[in-house]
């Protein structure tokens, strides 16, 4: 089973990686031995999203340098990445339970909670502490326009503003059954200078996706200044930013029965007119928008109890 979504894509080899130079396992750090940030750029949080792998790997093979500070490339959920098989591309999402649902302290510091995705997000975590900016790239289920995550800050809004890329930037608090790793301590704190994107770069498994994780990674390293212009113009080469959209959400619809269903097979950003609509049931009860010209962002095919079904949204003016 492929969803119907035909594999464009091959998973990058990336045991040339495992050693790193960090200590973790996966992670390598570039240092610039000037002062600057550490900025980040992570990939594979869910195994099946293979287009933030190809951007590290790209990275890599392009012999990325900072400019200042330092950055780090770090693959994170590297069990479920190879566990990819291109026959059931779905099944490898994660091995436990979702890595990118995990970032609170109460969950890592949770001695009754185990599971492969935990143990890896507890090694890592100390890492992750380091980083003031962090890139977090993810694919989607659905074959749709790709997607900045900015966050419910003003902060993560203008970086989402200064990388440019893409059209659509979704402002959003996360999901009811965890946070993210974009929304982690720091990066989710209006006081704290640090700051955090998670694009969604298309459907998993489009070739587009590919090209999509690398432009975004090199604007994202332009705007934070950690690398050569004109190194990272040959990567951009014939990429035009466009003019940006920014949706906030007002909430996810979180599913409270197995018997969650939309009403119709919505593939994302659609846009519902009225006030009232229904768009879907939990069991019995409809699932209605709440407002005019709503916009569903990211309806899922995992209609499982206490996951988000979707998020419901606006077009909003950002300035």
């Amino acid at each position: 089973m492929n969803d119907n979504h035909p594999i464009e894509l091959k998973a990058p080899d990336i045991a040339p990686y495992k050693a790193g130079n960090t200590g973790f396992d996966y992670i390598t750090r570039f240092d610039s031995g000037k002062p600057g940030p550490h900025v980040m750029i992570t990939a594979v949080v869910h195994g099946n999203e293979l287009c933030g792998a190809i951007a590290l790997d790209w990275l890599f093979k392009h012999d990325v340098k900072p400019l200042r500070g330092a950055l780090s490339l770090g693959f994170m959920n590297v069990a479920a990445y190879l566990s990819f098989d291109p026959a059931n591309p779905t099944a490898s999402r994660f091995i436990d339970e979702d890595f990118n649902r995990l970032w609170t302290a109460e969950v890592l510091d949770d001695p009754a909670r185990q599971s492969a995705e935990l143990t890896r997000a507890r090694a890592v975590r100390p890492y992750i502490d380091t980083v003031d900016m962090l890139l977090d790239i993810h694919s989607m289920q659905r074959k749709q326009p790709a997607m900045m995550m900015a966050g419910p800050l003003a902060k993560g809004r203008q970086l989402a503003k200064a990388v440019g890329l893409p059209e659509i930037v979704v402002t959003d608090a996360g999901h009811a059954a965890g946070k993210r790793m974009r929304d982690y301590e720091g990066f989710a704190d209006p006081a704290s200078p640090k700051n955090a994107l998670l694009m969604e770069c298309g459907q998993h498994w489009e070739a587009a996706s590919g090209p999509i994780a690398i432009h975004t990674a090199l604007r994202f390293l332009l705007v934070n200044e950690m690398v050569d212009p004109d190194w990272a113009a040959a990567g951009l080469d014939g990429v035009e930013l466009p003019v940006q959209r920014f949706v906030e959400v007002t909430g996810p619809v979180t599913i409270e029965s197995d018997g969650f269903r939309f009403i119709q097979e919505f593939m994302g950003l659609e846009v519902i007119p009225k006030a009232g609509s229904i768009i879907a049931y939990d069991g019995d009860k409809p699932i209605k928008t709440p407002y005019d010209d709503c916009v569903l962002i990211m309806p899922s095919r995992r209609l499982n109890p206490g996951a988000s079904a979707v998020r419901l949204g606006r077009y909003v003016d950002m300035g």
